[in-house]
């Protein structure tokens, strides 16, 4: 084997951004390849909440081996199949971003061609009969999908929402389990090599010194190694997305148990409602140029669905990245990396997508520069798209009602999101650029939700006449209803299948 290989790594810091990267690495490098060790106090506590996630995690828990039944009974996990948002295009409004497609692209054009020439003297918000996940959130049904050859029934996107402390400790056991040795203990200090500037070792707080060759910087927003000792910088993205502060609060659980997360924009901000099997997770999010923490505490406190369970919990960030996610040889993962407000659930998929690129051009002691750089290319491109698509939430609306949102509706926007609401504009036009998160169906979901119009259909969707048009959109809508009542209740789904014992509490 060569002897330039890495031998030695080093997690700093737990919660779900390190036991999300120790539950990887030991399970594809195997603890043959290199050693393992996190380091992790008790004592310094993990923002972690009730987490909600997209499709994408399912991808990560079935490279782990994790049976589903399980993984949601152990974490008192749901199942999720959209976000609702409320009172966002402007107060009184309600749509859907659901997993999934809508439709069926037809005459190689997309869905949503078609549904703009059908509808185009119409409401903007008419969509979400055309989509299964939609139908099932508002019927409040879901199933995970069967083999039900052309069917919407064979092919159901789905994500979960659970409670990322037990989710943590869930990937803990199957790390400690394939080798990966936990160290509790403060990290006192960061000791850089004199020649080049690499990390040669952590020092705790009672004086034991732990040497590496690769650090993974899992540290949270304090980004211990990669800002505290490497001065990595941080771009600030504040002035697009205002929002600096959260509270979050359980409160008891609500029935029916709702397959979707719901985000209903307040005066300063939004608030989350994320339904888990034994409480309802609530939060805030909120700027503090526009209200105060006391104001912000009473929006969300008045705004519970059932008695809380806890104190609030005040959280502090800015949003934007670091300027160097892989620097010499540490790797930021989580909130180390940087910060995106969860409206659209992105943040446990920064901590997956940053482990698969990490995996994608694992290092040796050599650290090519060109490895490195492209990771933060690419990272930094994946930051980026994701921030355009949240500002599309706050800037695509009519709200002037306050302060925040006159701010928000009317400043400038990045040249990216300006281009992208140009082109949709002209004729409803979507494309999904390099490797962006979001596709044209998640884009048009909120683009239309928000009642941006185009002016104009696509003109190739006269391919198809008015009269077939209106016969294929109906049957579509026809086959989604009908799928969408064959599935059961949520709540059946979850009794029956992976229940954790808490909702026959209830």
């Amino acid at each position: 084997m060569s002897v330039s290989r890495i031998k030695k790594v080093l997690i700093v810091g737990g919660g779900s951004a390190g036991w999300m990267t120790a539950a990887t690495l030991s399970k594809i490098l195997k603890n043959d390849y290199c050693d393992i060790t996190l380091v992790e106090s008790e004592e310094i506590g993990t923002v972690g909440v009730g987490e909600a996630t997209i499709p994408q995690i399912g991808t990560f828990n079935r490279t782990l081996g994790i049976e589903e039944n399980e993984f949601v009974r152990e974490t008192k996990g749901t199942f999720k199949l959209g976000i609702e948002f409320v009172d966002w295009g402007k107060k009184g409004d309600r749509y859907l971003h659901p997993f999934g497609p809508y439709g069926l692209d037809m005459e190689g054009l997309s869905f949503h061609a078609f549904y703009m020439k059908q509808h185009k003297d119409q409401s903007p918000q008419a969509l979400s009969d055309y989509s299964l996940q939609a139908v099932a959130c508002r019927d409040n049904r879901f199933m995970r999908p069967v083999n039900a050859g052309n069917s919407p029934l064979s092919k159901i996107a789905y994500a979960f929402h659970f409670d990322a402390g037990l989710y943590a400790r869930y990937l803990r056991k199957a790390s400690e389990g394939r080798g990966v040795t936990r160290i509790e203990g403060k990290i006192a200090d960061v000791t850089l090599n004199s020649d080049d500037g690499f990390v040669k070792s952590v020092t705790l707080e009672d004086g034991r010194e732990i040497e590496a060759d690769l650090f993974i910087d899992c540290s949270g927003f304090r980004g211990l190694i990669i800002e505290g000792a490497l001065k990595a910088g941080y771009n600030d993205w504040t002035h697009w997305l205002p929002a600096d502060r959260a509270i979050a609060v359980p409160c008891e659980t609500s029935r029916p148990l709702l397959p979707y997360t719901r985000s209903t924009a307040r005066d300063s901000g939004w608030q989350w409602r994320i339904p888990l099997q034994h409480r309802m997770g609530n939060g805030y999010v909120y700027s503090s140029a526009y209200a105060s923490d006391d104001e912000a505490v009473d929006t969300l406190m008045g705004n519970l669905e059932g008695k809380p369970l806890g104190d609030p919990r005040f959280l502090r960030f800015t949003t934007g990245h670091r300027k160097k996610f892989w620097d010499k040889n540490c790797v930021a993962i989580g909130l180390s990396a940087g910060f995106l407000e969860p409206l659209e659930s992105t943040s446990l998929h920064l901590i997956q997508s940053g482990i698969a690129k990490l995996l994608q051009m694992f290092p040796d002691k050599e650290f090519n520069q060109a490895d490195i750089d492209r990771y933060n290319r690419v990272t930094t491109f994946e930051f980026e798209r994701i921030r355009d698509f949240i500002i599309l939430h706050y800037n695509a609306t009519t709200r002037d009602d306050t302060p925040f949102w006159d701010y928000v509706r009317t400043m400038s926007i990045p040249d990216y999101l300006e281009d992208k609401i140009n082109l949709y504009k002209s004729y409803g036009r979507i494309f999904r650029e390099n490797e962006e998160l979001f596709n044209d169906t998640s884009w048009f979901a909120v683009m239309n939700g928000q009642n941006i119009k185009a002016e104009k259909y696509d003109p190739v969707a006269d391919v198809l006449s008015d009269a077939e048009t209106a016969h294929r959109l109906t049957h579509i809508r026809e086959t989604i209803a009908t799928s969408a009542n064959y599935m059961p209740s949520h709540e059946k789904f979850i009794l029956e299948n992976c229940s954790s014992g808490d909702l026959e509490k209830a």
